[in-house]
């Protein structure tokens, strides 16, 4: 997939923050793992002054917790708090879809035109999902929308935990085109935030999930349906497809 590139207007705290919010919610950095100020800027090439803005920002996102005297952590995935994400998911993913159906995906439409071919391709088991690490922070890597970093890919088997890994950053890069068309950037801010959280639950169970190709397939009539302006049925597909994730997580705690 393509995506609009970020430029060089990206400030070293908000480099700091795309990197390090991919890496937590990839799991890249475990749960309950101690956040190194000093390793973490080196690697991402910041100071440590960005690097705390980051991390505020992150601690704002519930992606890391800071204890006086202790320091700073990535935050613990609870499963208990599924039921309280999907209830406003279920709220708040179908208004951006309508949204993004009203504009027929206004300035990110050819993104979400890529999205559709891209995900067609890896259901049909011809494409990649695209997937490199979302939380590598690799040169170049740039985003969709305020909060859509597009993790440039590679192929990946259609099995097992690499080629897993690869459709669920499909899935969380897909999401961000789709809140991102919506055009409404308080909107996409909580949804990025909650789906950020929704992965970090589902990369916890990646091992026992299911196949997840059908999951992807669901993007497809939704984004279909966001492009052709139709508002009533991008509304209720993404409505189903949040509860479609929520009965597939239940169903393997």
């Amino acid at each position: 997939m393509s995506r609009l590139d970020m430029g060089e207007s990206e400030s070293l705290a908000a480099r700091a923050y795309r990197v390090l919010r991919d890496r937590l919610v990839m799991l890249d950095i475990a749960p309950g793992e101690p956040i190194s100020e000093a390793l973490l800027a080196d690697e991402i090439g910041v100071g440590r002054t960005p690097l705390r803005e980051a991390l505020k920002r992150l601690e704002a996102d519930h992606l890391v917790v800071t204890y006086p005297r202790r320091g700073t952590f990535a935050a613990s995935v609870d499963l208990t708090d599924l039921a309280e994400i999907t209830s406003i998911r279920e709220a708040l993913f179908p208004l951006a879809a309508r949204s993004a159906a009203a504009g027929r995906g206004g300035s990110v439409a050819e993104a979400l035109a890529e999205a559709v071919a891209e995900v067609v391709a890896e259901v049909e088991g011809t494409g990649s999902a695209g997937a490199g690490s979302a939380g590598t922070g690799s040169a170049g890597a740039g985003s969709v929308g305020a909060g859509a970093p597009v993790p440039e890919g590679r192929p990946a088997p259609d099995d097992g935990a690499e080629g897993r890994r690869a459709l669920m950053e499909l899935d969380v890069r897909v999401h961000r085109v789709i809140t991102a068309a919506a055009d409404s950037p308080h909107l996409e801010e909580i949804l990025v935030r909650l789906d950020g959280l929704v992965t970090r639950l589902w990369c916890l169970m990646i091992d026992r999930l299911p196949v997840m190709r059908e999951h992807i397939r669901e993007h497809l009539p939704l984004m279909r349906a966001i492009l052709a302006g139709d508002e009533d049925e991008a509304e209720r597909l993404a409505r189903e497809h949040v509860r479609h994730f929520d009965t597939e997580v239940r169903a393997v705690l």
